[in-house]
């Protein structure tokens, strides 16, 4: 038997799935946590996520030495790193939102604005993406930038740890604000925006091919695969293909498609990625998700089973009740410096009606984000932290008056860069390995038709759009 690693180091934790290379089959598996952050400043300590990388591996414990190993990470977290490959400071994750006002400035500074950023690299600026952290670092330490020998992403700086190489591959890439998914390259003309005394492709890591190798693991000699971001990996995890739609709902929400076609929207909305296999993977992120509910949960008084029964107990449209669920700014739609809303809140308010205005809450900012993929027609899947609570599995299939797919695998990311290892180890196809590998099946949620999911959207949109004037 012959086995693979894929790893996952999230926001929250680093989590490692060892797997057998022909069945798929899980072999064990380990967590240890990451620091929690609390935006607009959202920063991490890279040697933390390799000291936790460090902890899973060895809960995991692989009876034998893995032939392959891949990274999936957060995507667009800026790690700057010396020619020691320690980092320099700590990183910037991808809700630290100090860069809100950088991203004005690229956009502004670019000529042709949101257009020509849609045209460039697929994706207008935000807060989120590596490029307007970039410009943040720039205006704030400008020393560091002096010193840096490389410009590295999360899954960039974990793999070079092993291998010593400065790589990363086109999914990540794609989020950084300064790689082209349509013509599959950097545009270090848009990094001339951030600084024109840097030597910017001097920094920049080597995109590798999806099926490519990073290098060896030295401490057992395993091929490193490219790696990629969180999305990504969980799109590989799933055997997502053209028309199947994904709603991630974890710490932020996600909703990704796969396309065979690159997307530029010039709204800012869609973030024109590429995916792991060549494909394409426009993507839509919410700020808030379930932290949100955490935070109603707690102003409750009761645990995460208790507040699933309240929400259920509630009705659809939570009696008027309407949750606009921007407690720490938000990314879709762009208002880094929102706060959150209670509308239609009366004196016959109850737990229940306020856990069930969460739950819609969350999910309808990420649907109305949703919607600007256009229409898929093929599989729905719910993924993320979400997944597992009986009230979201209901609310989302009712909200999209669809059956819903929840997957059996609650890793996906981490089964995703094992399909990737996998893949550089056989040098088989990606969809294939991960039908082969059972991966994307699960317990089907049917929606209940009776719930008028077009006014309770209506009413979301109407105290969102308020709530923006």
């Amino acid at each position: 038997m012959e086995l693979v690693v894929g790893v996952d180091s999230s926001t929250t934790a680093c989590k490692v799935q060892v797997r057998d290379l022909e069945t798929g089959a899980v072999q064990t598996s380990g967590r240890a946590p990451h620091r929690a952050t609390t935006p607009p400043k959202s920063e991490q300590d890279p040697r933390d996520w390799e000291v936790a990388f460090q902890k899973a591996l060895a809960q995991a414990r692989p009876a034998i030495d893995p032939v392959a190993v891949a990274f999936a990470a957060q995507q667009h977290g800026l790690v700057v790193a010396g020619p020691d490959t320690d980092p320099l400071r700590p990183a910037k994750l991808w809700n630290d939102t100090e860069s809100s006002p950088d991203a004005d400035a690229l956009l502004a500074a670019l000529p042709g604005g949101a257009q020509a950023w849609a045209t460039a690299c697929g994706s207008v600026p935000l807060a989120s993406f590596t490029v307007s952290k970039l410009r943040w670092l720039q205006r704030c330490e400008p020393g560091v930038l002096q010193r840096a020998a490389a410009v590295l992403l999360p899954h960039d700086w974990l793999s070079m740890r092993l291998t010593g190489r400065h790589t990363t591959d086109r999914g990540d890439a794609s989020g950084t604000g300064y790689w082209s998914p349509r013509e599959g390259r950097y545009r270090p003309d848009l990094l001339e925006l951030v600084a024109t005394d840097v030597e910017w492709e001097a920094l920049l890591p080597e995109v590798l091919e999806p099926d490519g190798i990073a290098g060896e693991w030295p401490a057992s000699g395993a091929l490193v695969a490219p790696g990629t971001g969180d999305n990504m990996a969980a799109a590989l995890g799933l055997g997502v293909r053209p028309g199947d739609l994904v709603l991630s709902l974890g710490t932020s929400g996600t909703a990704y498609t796969v396309s065979d076609t690159p997307s530029e929207d010039p709204t800012g909305t869609v973030a024109g990625f590429a995916d792991a296999t060549g494909r394409f993977l426009p993507l839509v992120c919410t700020l808030n998700a379930t932290k949100v509910t955490d935070a109603v949960a707690r102003l409750l008084g009761v645990d995460h089973e208790l507040f699933d029964q309240l929400a259920l107990e509630a009705p659809p449209g939570a009696s008027g009740l309407v949750l606009v669920p921007h407690l720490d700014g938000e990314r879709t739609p762009n208002r880094p410096g929102a706060t959150g809303t209670l509308c239609g809140l009366r004196s016959d308010v109850t737990p229940a009606l306020l856990a069930r205005a969460a739950v819609e809450g969350v999910v309808c900012n990420l649907l109305e984000g949703a919607e600007a993929l256009g229409t898929q027609h093929g599989r729905v899947f719910l993924v993320g932290g979400a997944a597992l609570s009986p009230a979201y599995r209901r609310v989302v299939a009712d909200l999209m008056g669809r059956p819903v797919v929840v997957p059996s695998e609650p890793e996906l990311v981490a089964a995703g860069a094992a399909v990737q290892a996998a893949v550089v180890r056989l040098g088989t196809d990606f969809v294939a390995l991960s039908e082969a590998w059972g991966l994307g099946r699960g317990v089907v949620v049917e929606p209940d038709q009776r719930v008028d999911h077009a006014g309770i959207r209506a009413a979301y949109r109407a105290a969102a759009e308020a709530r923006r004037t």
